[in-house]
């Protein structure tokens, strides 16, 4: 039996604790522990001692716990075995975290369900090597800042949804405004995964929220930002956008031929356009707009916002909906949600009683999963598109594009993880492509 004389340990900073492969130890093994490293002696699956640094002769006098497991004799040598574990005690300050799924949020400001992703990192240092291996480690041979990211994704993942949740409905702000409160969010954050971590002997010395995304593509934000360009225009030249539909409609009908006071309403506008959009100019268009009710042949009820209107308006003078293309659609407008089974138009992004985003099929328009590879409804397949030349794939699984022969796969920048197809985010650390 050989009897192992030095037992020390050079390891990287990506592993917090490393097993010594051989148990075969006796009184006179020096133990050498390094300045950023912690040594615990096992037993029979006890802890006994703990080594700080320096070197160390392994010996009944500083283990007196070894020495009643094993009767080890004084003075004399004596081999016996037993596990030597090292910790690292760094400090690890680059362990990335991210969203691998995006959280659907409506924006408490506007309304709109939005799609948002974050990502960022923190540091750590063990800070009780006992608890951290027992609790922690267990029976492995080693643990890395990978295995760490593994263990603790769910609670990270977990609480920055809270947190973004509670924060933009508590402040009232918008997805669109929630980076300027990254300072705040991060020490919420450290201050809900400090205590879990500190349960395992881990020391969480920072967290930070390095970004809060949404994606340019989704067509809610893009709605929400024309919208948000079209009121700062408003603004801008003073008026709101029940006065600019107003506008659109006694416009149209002051260039119908068909009407009684085209000539009238034309003098109106040219004189509105004149002499500026002010209280005088309203006053007289209401006056304009109550003579074309009282000459229409009735009047009607806006099915969206309920405001009286003529029968002969297509768009409705308070909230600007048309009204022909309710009448067009039918039932043949509406959807099935795969999520929650509620009904919905075709025209609406995100389903109004899940906020479950609208996955339509190519063929069909059902609402399909976003993991779905076949339509239920009419057996459409769907096929991935090249990211490079945007031709369909043969099959999901090859590595290149029979097309253009560009290959099909690249690795994230933030987390080096393999990264399939042309997603925006990485699937891994949610960090942006």
């Amino acid at each position: 039996m050989s009897i192992v004389e030095v037992v020390k340990y050079n390891g990287t900073p990506d592993v917090f604790a490393w097993k010594y492969p051989s148990e075969e130890l006796g009184t006179w093994t020096q133990l050498i522990v390094n300045e950023s490293q912690e040594a615990i002696l096992f037993k029979s699956g006890i802890a006994l001692d703990v080594f700080g640094s320096g070197r160390h002769t392994l010996e009944t006098a500083n283990i007196p716990l070894l020495n009643k497991i094993i009767n080890l004799p004084f003075g004399g040598r004596s081999p016996f075995t037993a596990e030597v574990w090292y910790v690292n005690k760094v400090f690890s300050l680059d362990i990335k975290w991210g969203t691998a799924t995006p959280i659907q949020l409506q924006d408490p400001k506007y309304g709109v369900f939005v799609p948002v992703r974050s990502y960022g990192q923190f540091g750590i240092r063990v800070d009780d090597s006992k608890k951290f291996l027992i609790k922690l480690v267990g029976t492995m041979q080693v643990l890395d800042k990978t295995s760490i990211i593994k263990f603790f994704r769910g609670l990270y993942t977990t609480k920055v949804k809270d947190t973004i949740s509670s924060y933009l409905v508590q402040k009232q702000i918008s997805v669109l405004e929630i980076n300027a409160y990254l300072d705040e969010i991060s020490d919420y954050m450290k201050e809900r995964v400090e205590p879990v971590l500190k349960e395992y002997g881990i020391e969480l010395v920072n967290f930070y929220v390095n970004d809060i995304s949404i994606p340019e593509d989704d067509t809610a934000v893009i709605k929400l930002k024309d919208a948000l360009a079209k009121r700062a225009e408003m603004n801008i030249i003073g008026y709101n956008y029940q006065q600019e539909r107003s506008f659109d409609t006694l416009e149209g009908a002051a260039t119908n031929p068909g009407s009684n006071s085209a000539g009238f309403m034309g003098a109106g506008l040219g004189l509105g356009m004149g002499v500026g959009v002010g209280g005088a100019i309203g006053g007289q268009f209401g006056g304009i707009a109550k003579q074309i009710d009282t000459n229409a042949a009735g009047t009607a009820e806006c099915p969206k916002c309920h405001c009286s209107m003529d029968k002969s308006m297509r768009f409705c003078p308070g909230c600007g909906y048309d009204t022909q293309r309710s009448k067009s659609n039918g039932n043949n407008n509406l959807v099935k949600c795969s999520s929650c089974g509620t009904m919905y138009s075709k025209e609406v992004k995100f389903c109004p009683e899940c906020g479950n985003k609208y996955n339509p099929c190519p063929e069909c328009g059902a609402d399909l999963p976003e993991s779905a590879s076949k339509c239920e409804n009419c057996g459409y397949e769907m096929l991935p598109l090249c990211p490079h030349c945007g031709k369909p794939l043969v099959h999901k699984n090859q590595k290149f594009c029979a097309e253009c022969g560009m290959p099909l796969s690249k690795k994230c920048p933030n987390c080096n993880t393999e990264i399939k197809g042309n997603p925006k985010f990485c699937p891994e650390c949610g960090a942006k492509l």
